[in-house]
């Protein structure tokens, strides 16, 4: 009965996996939630107003208006640290297209490739059928440009794969 009580009162405190997208250059997550005070100038600071006040009231970005443009405002206001050194990656996200695409119900649509600034997504023609949308990993930014102009809401930004 005692390990009971003892396995529920630690489950108590332990903390859910997010899977909140923080902003541009954030620490690893257990290192940020520990660290962010949530004192919000981030989120007054983005010049895009993507960065919310998400799940705990810790920043987070919402793509589905506009996009990360990398403009570093929101390490440049930050008076934690929080957020590693602007000289490496921001992160290791990437845009991923799902099954939703209208290419996939055979509609012509290209709106992603349109806002996608850094040409990371490429459609191959197919006989019969629209061109098929594929994200270029090696040139993506996970800016999330291509995520507000979908019409289908099939593109998100995600870890990627292993």
């Amino acid at each position: 009965m005692t390990s009971s009580i003892n396995t529920g009162r630690r489950n108590l405190f332990r903390r859910k996996k997010s899977n909140a997208i923080r902003p541009p250059w954030s620490k690893v997550e257990e290192s940020f939630v520990e660290i962010c005070t949530r004192c919000d100038k981030c989120i007054t600071a983005c010049e895009t107003n993507i960065i919310i006040r998400g799940d705990g009231g810790f920043p987070e970005l919402n793509f589905k208006h506009d996009e990360c443009t990398f403009c570093q405002q929101c390490v440049d206001v930050c008076p934690e640290a929080a957020f590693n050194d602007t000289q490496q990656a921001p992160w290791s996200y990437l845009a991923q297209i799902q099954e939703t695409c209208l290419v996939n119900q055979n509609i012509w649509c290209q709106s992603c490739k349109d806002a996608c600034e850094a040409s990371a997504i490429k459609f191959t023609m197919t006989l019969g059928k629209p061109p098929t949308p594929e994200i270029l990993s090696d040139q993506c930014t996970a800016c999330g440009a291509c995520v507000a102009p979908c019409p289908a809401n099939a593109i998100s930004i995600t870890l990627p794969k292993i």
